[in-house]
């Protein structure tokens, strides 16, 4: 089965995820994809506090990640990918990896002079991610925007064009 939800959310696991998001994919296995948690050892440890209940927990690079799911080691799980780069989850779909949905949750404020459009209150597509965006989009994977399950979920087509 391996992926059945996928979010874009920059904070990555965290109270909202672990207790709102997990429980609503029928995750098993919670997959942070992310290369600078993953090698500190520091920022791991705190993720893992963050672990939900019933669910196995990977704190991984990218390469791991790819090696990984190339390998089928995540085939008989349902997996819940998070991580805060889309050309990673564009990567995942371009390995052979099915997304049917991806959820922008929240971002980082663009830096000065980046170009950015805001398609939430707390998330924003960078100008530079806009193509990624189209390509993941080209391959049937709905992409929407959405926080926490309460907020409105809103097509990611309705800020940018895709």
């Amino acid at each position: 089965m391996s992926i059945v939800s996928a979010r874009l959310d920059n904070r990555l696991l965290h109270g909202i995820v672990a207790a709102q998001w997990t429980p609503r994919t029928g995750a098993n296995r919670v997959m942070v994809i992310d290369d600078k948690v993953a090698n500190t050892p520091m920022l791991k440890n705190a993720m893992k506090l963050g672990k939900p209940a019933g669910c196995a927990l990977s704190i991984i690079n990218k390469e791991t990640a790819y090696t990984n799911f190339k390998k089928g080691k995540y085939n008989p799980e349902r997996v819940f990918v998070i991580c805060d780069d889309p050309q990673i989850m564009l990567d995942l779909i371009q390995m052979g990896q099915k997304i049917d949905k991806l959820t922008v949750g929240g971002s980082k404020t663009p830096e000065d002079g980046e170009e950015a459009t805001q398609v939430s209150k707390r998330a924003f597509v960078k100008k530079s991610d806009e193509d990624i965006f189209r390509q993941i989009a080209a391959t049937g994977c709905k992409i929407t925007v959405q926080y926490v399950p309460t907020d409105k979920e809103e097509p990611l087509s309705k800020f940018i064009s895709l």
